[in-house]
């Protein structure tokens, strides 16, 4: 997260005296710049842990480097992606369970980057709050750090606002921002998606971060103490089952793309909208994508939202991933090298679907057999 500034909508670089006097002042106000120093020196050590080939410079600094060529690359084009967690934050505040959802920051933002055939490079967030609580900030930096061991990139910078007056007392946001990088010769190669082509859905470790907002009105709407055991995983409370943090693919994916047996024509990643939305993402014009619900089973953390707020299957494939995390569409001959590839990285991997010609007035996504499959 450094190089931190504290500010409560102006930055703490300007220039003013360093008394004990001013310092004060500025603490009556609300902003403790020591706080915010000490917090600085705090995770330093974590930040330095992420670091890999084409790191410049030391953490502290206005902004952060990177030199693509000491990372491998010869003619990179960047890639870029931002996001958050949603009101997945506001679960980890009511449980007061803060060291996951530091992965799901990293994994949303590189999970996009993987949808453009990039390589994670770095990483820099954001981190707001009212008054800043260095248990709990850290605690959200050490799941950041985890998040980029997992993808592979370093964490490089970043900054830290303490608001007073536009945060509640507790509460905190979070940013993230990541850039990757692809060789331009593999940013030409053409979508040469086509009918035949086959859908590989790889496995997802829950809700991820989308659909927070209708989860927690089910909570309410039922009473659902969070520290209470769900029916769904008797081993785990409510909170430990959703705030089960976004999966990172960089690692298994990433090894298919760089294989010269199988050739990926198409990445998507399930995010909101879930599988209705984020497929036709990758489709040129002139096709669409059948699945086959049969194909994998709805996870019970899914049948239980499903259930309990009597959502239909369609609006279920609309907001939420439904088990499914990231598609890959491949050449029908190259599903076996696919599915061998991503299996030896830990993956759970299925044949879900498969690439059609369409009309104007074919849906994009069609999901077969919804009903037969997940409402039994």
């Amino acid at each position: 997260m450094p190089p931190v500034s504290l500010k409560d909508g102006f930055s703490c670089n300007h220039t003013m005296s360093d008394s004990p006097e001013n310092r004060n002042y500025y603490s009556k106000a609300g902003v403790n710049v020591k706080t915010g120093q000490d917090f600085v020196d705090l995770i330093k050590p974590l930040a330095k842990t992420t670091a890999i080939a084409g790191v410049k410079g030391t953490l502290g600094g206005f902004a952060a480097l990177f030199d693509t060529k000491a990372a491998g690359f010869e003619d990179p084009v960047l890639v870029a992606a931002t996001d958050g967690v949603g009101t997945k934050l506001l679960l980890a505040l009511s449980a007061n369970k803060h060291q996951t959802i530091g992965i799901d920051l990293v994994a949303m933002c590189v999970n996009d980057l993987l949808a453009q055939r990039a390589r994670p490079l770095f990483f820099l967030d954001y981190f707001a709050t009212g008054q800043l609580d260095t248990e709990v900030a850290s605690k959200v930096v050490e799941g950041i750090v985890a998040g980029c061991q997992m993808a592979g990139c370093a964490l490089i910078g970043g900054e830290t606002a303490e608001m007073p007056g536009l945060y509640s007392t507790g509460h905190y946001d979070l940013a993230g921002f990541a850039v990757g990088a692809i060789e331009r010769r593999e940013l030409q190669i053409k979508n040469d998606i086509q009918p035949g082509d086959m859908i590989l859905g790889i496995t997802s470790s829950g809700p991820h971060s989308n659909g927070f907002s209708l989860i927690r009105k089910l909570l309410s709407d039922n009473s659902i103490n969070l520290q209470s055991k769900t029916p769904f995983d008797p081993t785990k409370t409510f909170a430990e089952a959703l705030l089960t943090p976004t999966k990172i693919y960089i690692s298994s994916v990433l090894s298919l793309l760089n294989n010269a047996k199988c050739k990926i024509k198409g990445i998507a990643h399930i995010t909101g909208g879930g599988l209705y939305e984020n497929i036709p993402r990758i489709l040129p014009p002139g096709l669409s994508a059948s699945l086959d619900a049969t194909a994998w089973s709805l996870p019970p953390i899914f049948q239980w939202i499903r259930e309990i707020g009597e959502i239909n299957c369609e609006e279920m494939a609309g907001i939420f991933n439904c088990g499914i995390g990231l598609v890959i569409v491949v050449g029908h001959d190259e599903i076996d090298t696919a599915n061998t590839i991503l299996s030896e990285h830990g993956e759970h991997v299925y044949n879900i679907g498969k690439i059609n010609s369409s009309t104007t007035d074919t849906p994009l996504v069609v999901i077969d057999n919804m009903h037969s499959s997940w409402e039994t």
